[in-house]
């Protein structure tokens, strides 16, 4: 599912410069899929995969559309602000500058994006990891015309990142046969093949850099509504959520290989599974009422797909687990923050050059 969080998060940021150097805190930089997006995908002319129309951003800031395929925030924005940090703009927003770079991070997260670039390719425009890697080296080199190449490098290798996609290799590509993966591979080679191309990513990212990252697995993608309209039973898809387990522990494997590997690499993983199947499975225990159906949707014509200015919203938004046929609402993904957080020791960062909010918690004795 689109549970991948994206989404995406975390790196250092300079306030000013001064003779002796950059005075830095902590900020985001997020590469993802649409559960991270806050509107790079409104910027693409000929992308099909946009939250530009009402009701998406209904419970964010104006209530109006901002690019965030959610009725509020993102997992990605939960965990930033609790953890005191500002929220990243779009890569594409037309008023980003190096200043606000330095201040504020950059979101690069794409809806319909994958790890592989065949992903998505029926929404016609939109970032793979690979092209936010590329376009993360040419903020990189902006940031280096600015302020030279000693305190680039500083800036970036005090970096802290999330790495959030994953889901739409599997929804929007190996598991339609319009996609040449589908026929190319089975489920245990078409795993392989994904984690072994964000090992490659990975390894580009610390050649930029990249030294504290931390990357996101898959929730039950096979129990998001679209999975469950689309099945003969209305139930879960249960080869879906197993291909998202084995994903998950693949990667939770690649990434333990990684980190151990390459120099100064912190590289960790950040599992939901669970807590998002127990959402799922028993809404009622987290103060839910509805885990199977969107919230935004057109009644009885399913799948809708999208949420567009002609759908019916639920009567309380706080009460569904999900907003339109993939993604969670903002009580969801409050809940999913919550436990990502819990399990990876997170703590509001002292906004110190030194601080390390991804670097593994101490044993507790």
């Amino acid at each position: 599912m689109k549970f991948t969080f994206a989404a995406t998060l975390l790196a250092l940021s300079v306030l000013g410069i001064a003779t002796g150097g950059c005075q830095c805190k902590v900020v985001q930089f997020i590469f993802g899929d649409s559960l991270s997006d806050v509107g790079n995908n409104d910027y693409l002319s000929k992308g099909l995969a946009k939250a530009n129309l009402p009701w998406y951003g209904i419970d964010f800031g104006n209530g109006m559309p901002n690019g965030r395929f959610c009725n509020g925030r993102t997992v990605a924005d939960i965990i930033g602000d609790k953890m005191g940090l500002p929220r990243p703009p779009a890569f594409l927003d037309p008023s980003l500058t190096e200043d606000m770079i330095m201040q504020n991070g950059v979101n690069y997260a794409s809806g319909g994006g994958g790890i592989l670039n065949e992903t998505g390719t029926y929404f016609i425009q939109r970032f793979s990891l690979y092209k936010q890697i590329e376009l993360f080296q040419g903020t990189k080199e902006l940031i280096r015309e600015k302020i030279g190449d000693n305190e680039t490098e500083k800036f970036f290798q005090q970096s802290l990142y999330v790495v959030a996609l994953g889901s739409n290799d599997f929804i929007n590509n190996y598991l339609m046969p319009v996609y040449s993966d589908s026929y190319t591979y089975n489920d245990d080679s078409f795993v392989t093949y994904l984690t072994e191309t964000l090992r490659a990513q990975l390894t580009l990212l610390h050649s930029l850099g990249v030294r504290q990252l931390m990357a996101f697995g898959l929730g039950p993608m096979g129990c998001i509504p679209l999975q469950r309209v689309l099945s003969t039973s209305g139930g879960c898809q249960d080869r879906t959520n197993k291909l998202a387990l084995s994903f998950n522990q693949a990667t939770s494997k690649m990434l333990e290989d990684v980190s151990s590997k390459l120099p100064n690499a912190s590289f960790r993983f950040g599992d939901a599974y669970d807590v998002v199947n127990d959402l799922i499975s028993n809404p009622v225990k987290h103060g839910f009422n509805n885990s199977d159906s969107p919230c935004c949707s057109w009644g009885k014509i399913r799948p809708a797909l999208t949420c567009i200015p002609l759908s019916k919203l639920c009567k309380d938004r706080s009460k569904y687990v999900f907003w339109d046929e993939y993604h969670p609402t903002e009580s969801a993904n409050e809940l999913i923050a919550n436990e990502l957080i819990r399990k990876m020791g997170l703590s509001p960062t002292n906004l110190s050059p030194s601080a390390a909010p991804f670097a593994a918690p101490s044993p507790q004795g």
